[in-house]
């Protein structure tokens, strides 16, 4: 069992019945006050997010999550198939409601960590950067600016972002996935 000071950052626990993971939290004891922990949680089944404050009376069941690299196979009418990296014949199909905004970074062979609780699929999580080729960027037009200046590209996956004005189309980027920015040139067209 885990007590409300065991609640630090990347903790997995059961709350309800459902896991969560602990993405802040705060020790506080103010003068004459019990001791709290305030902390921000997500709710690893729906992806919501809470603000909330544990009393030293709290505890709370370890969440046995399982991770497991699943690969990207196709996605078609609404339904995106992953498979187990190793063993391509275990598939997992989900739909586009529960995959939500990582569709934009999804190719085929995209790999996947994978979290599951009690032998159902949670959810999964993006590698943070990645690759992905520019299939559309206006020409770059020099002018005269003070900073470097930015224009929009399209990537392979359709998604749009801002890169530098020396991208062109056919190059490779790498991009944040979680901010959605332009990290770097991998390769020149």
């Amino acid at each position: 069992m885990l007590s409300y000071t065991d609640l630090i950052k990347g903790v997995l626990f059961v709350r309800n019945g459902d896991p969560y993971e602990v993405l802040e939290s705060s020790f506080s004891r103010m003068q004459q006050r019990k001791a709290v922990v305030s902390a921000k949680i997500k709710n690893l089944s729906t992806e919501k997010i809470f603000d909330v404050t544990f009393q030293p009376s709290d505890q709370f069941e370890e969440a046995e999550i399982e991770k497991q690299t699943l690969v990207l196979l196709y996605h078609h009418r609404g339904e995106y198939v992953f498979a187990d990296h190793l063993h391509r014949e275990n598939r997992f199909p989900l739909k586009e409601e529960m995959i939500g905004e990582n569709k934009k970074w999804l190719t085929p062979n995209t790999e996947v960590t994978a979290l599951f609780y009690k032998g159902s699929l949670l959810n999964f999580r993006l590698p943070i950067k990645m690759d992905f080729k520019v299939v559309d960027a206006p020409p770059g037009v020099a002018g005269n600016r003070a900073q470097a200046g930015t224009k929009a590209a399209t990537l392979e996956t359709g998604t749009i972002i801002q890169v530098p004005l020396f991208i062109n189309t056919g190059d490779t980027v790498r991009v944040n996935t979680e901010s959605g920015e332009y990290v770097e040139r991998t390769e020149k067209a």
